[in-house]
């Protein structure tokens, strides 16, 4: 695995001019030598951080030290600051916990605080190139801060009711998206072409497409933040429902954004007849790519924990476990597919697998250090997005215009959450089926986040900005206003339970269960299910356990870690 993983980046490297030239460029520099590249060489670090004598060949002779430890000095203020901020988000959300004041979530206090600190740091420097410490990286949150928070949702996912209510997830997720994306894109096109606005291009209707595809996104951050609280006693078949969705719909979000992203051609606006089938059977293709992907990692984890004595070495157990997460994303990512869809399957999978192939000891860490990894990259997200309010995200705001979008994003989610509840009630028995008050609930919890926010950022065109601003307006008030109420929400229309079953956050305890949920008894269409059920159970026990692990006696701890 090793070595067919090593020859895939060798390849890869090779097969860019640029990377192959900066790897050259460190292996030259570390070995002292000096060397120059008709592609060019960028400015690294490791001409200082290694022994040798290199030199950068970009660095520029007029900077001296004095300007170097200014740098330094300067620098080292900024991360105290954002320490000492990130600090005080967290006490802040233990304030809100201990003292169950909801009125204000979590994600909201990340980014409130955001915005004040911004405004603080704007009056007292100016100058933009002080700021870029208050930058929002789009790369940075989808390489860096999101894989940890997918990879945690999808290994302590309660897989029974996620599965019991898949048919009404995909049905939000996929199909809800697609109707949310062209509905408020069409929308969006059609304001751009009334001339009410100059914000949008009236001549391109695949940038509209673009903003819908983006705005559709349901942030499973602001989510799981603000309804997954076991304090909140958000009930348990509308938080699988919300949560579901909200995980899956943002990773089609993500597809259907660099679907159309293909597609758009600022020289030719003009969509000629095949240009959306072929768009959609792109997305469904990076769809069923993304979760082999995540699977197929997923089992081979599995196995490479199974079959060695890694748990001997706890430390060493949990490190790969870390790294085969983001190596899972950034597969997935440098594939062209999408890495949200394929870690969160792959988290499942190795919570079936993988979570009885590990020690005590790496059990209870690994969980424990994803949960703390998801808590701060949850904090830093809100709050830079708050700080990005005073850092140019809001120079194209337009009151009228974001209003006229969020009225776009309600319709759009009550166009497709009240029909498809419906269809799904269809195949439900009567008992488990989606009450009315709890579909309004559903209308209202479309949170929108930073990962509609990232989007913005990677949007295409002369109107990027104008839609930057506009997407972080929409995120604000979401957050924010529609968060805040959440709590009051739940109890107006009696979504919140008492009890043991409001703190289960556990994973459940009948692996098959909860892949495929025992069905009612007597109909047709149970029998059959219960038929799949048998078999999948069959084959679970007879050819996949042995070869990936599954439930039974946990391995040994080592005490060597």
């Amino acid at each position: 695995v090793l070595l067919v993983f090593g020859l895939v980046n060798c390849s890869w490297i090779l097969s860019d001019k640029q990377m192959f030239s900066n790897f050259l460029g460190i292996l030259f520099l570390s070995m002292n030598i000096e060397a120059t590249f008709p592609l060019g060489v960028p400015r690294f670090m490791a001409a200082r951080l290694l022994d040798g004598n290199g030199t950068d060949p970009d660095a520029d002779p007029n900077i001296g030290p004095n300007d170097a430890e200014e740098d330094h000095a300067y620098d080292a203020h900024n991360v105290l600051l954002l320490n000492i901020t990130v600090i005080t988000c967290v006490f802040i959300a233990y304030l809100i916990k201990r003292h169950r004041f909801y009125a204000v979530p979590e994600s909201a206090a990340a980014l409130l605080t955001g915005v004040v600190i911004g405004g603080l740091a704007r009056l007292a420097s100016p100058a933009e190139d002080k700021l870029t410490f208050l930058t929002f990286n789009a790369e940075v949150f989808f390489f860096l801060l999101l894989p940890p928070i997918i990879f945690e949702a999808g290994y302590t996912l309660r897989r029974k009711q996620f599965f019991a209510n898949i048919t009404p997830i995909v049905l939000y997720a996929f199909v809800g998206t697609l109707v949310s994306t062209f509905i408020v894109g069409g929308l969006t096109y059609s304001l751009g072409k009334s001339g009410l606005t100059d914000m949008v291009d009236p001549t391109n209707p695949m940038e509209s497409l673009l903003f819908g595809a983006l705005i559709s996104a349901v942030d499973p951050v602001a989510t799981l933040s603000i309804m997954g609280s076991p304090e909140l006693q958000c009930d348990q078949l509308l938080y699988s429902l919300v949560f579901g969705e909200s995980v899956l719909n943002d990773a089609v979000a993500i597809v259907l954004f660099k679907t159309f992203r293909r597609y758009y051609a600022p020289a030719d606006p003009d969509l000629t007849g095949g240009d959306i089938p072929a768009a959609l059977f792109s997305f469904i293709g990076v769809s069923l790519g993304s979760i082999v992907v995540g699977l197929v990692v997923g089992l081979t984890t599995s196995f490479l924990y199974r079959h060695t004595k890694l748990y001997e070495y706890p430390r060493f157990e949990t490190a790969l476990l870390f790294l085969f997460c983001y190596l899972c994303y950034s597969l997935a990512e440098s594939m062209e597919l999408s890495g949200i869809m394929a870690l969160f399957f792959n988290g499942i999978l190795l919570s079936h697998y993988n979570s009885y192939n590990l020690s005590e000891t790496s059990f209870v860490t690994a969980e424990q250090i994803f949960a703390t990894l998801a808590t701060v990259a949850e904090t830093l997200v809100f709050l830079y997005m708050g700080l990005s309010v005073f850092n140019g995200a809001f120079n194209s705001w337009n009151p009228l215009l974001s209003l006229m979008m969020l009225l776009f994003c309600v319709v759009a989610r009550a166009a497709h959450i009240f029909p498809l509840t419906w269809l799904a009630n269809a195949c439900r028995s009567p008992r488990s089926k989606i009450s009315k008050k709890m579909t309004y609930v559903l209308w209202f919890v479309g949170l929108r986040g930073a990962i509609a926010f990232a989007l913005a950022e990677n949007m295409p065109g002369p109107n990027r900005q104008g839609y930057i601003s506009q997407t972080l307006c929409i995120c604000i008030f979401t957050t924010v206003g529609f968060g805040g109420v959440t709590e009051t929400l739940l109890t107006k229309f009696g979504m919140k339970q008492t009890g043991v079953q409001a703190t289960e956050l556990a994973h459940d305890k009948d692996p098959y269960e909860s892949l495929f949920p025992r069905p009612r008894e007597g109909s047709r269409t149970g029998r059959l299910a219960s038929g799949v059920h048998g078999a999948w159970r069959r084959l679970d026990d007879s050819y996949l356990k042995p070869l990936f692990g599954g439930s039974g006696r946990r391995r040994g701890g080592g005490n060597r870690g």
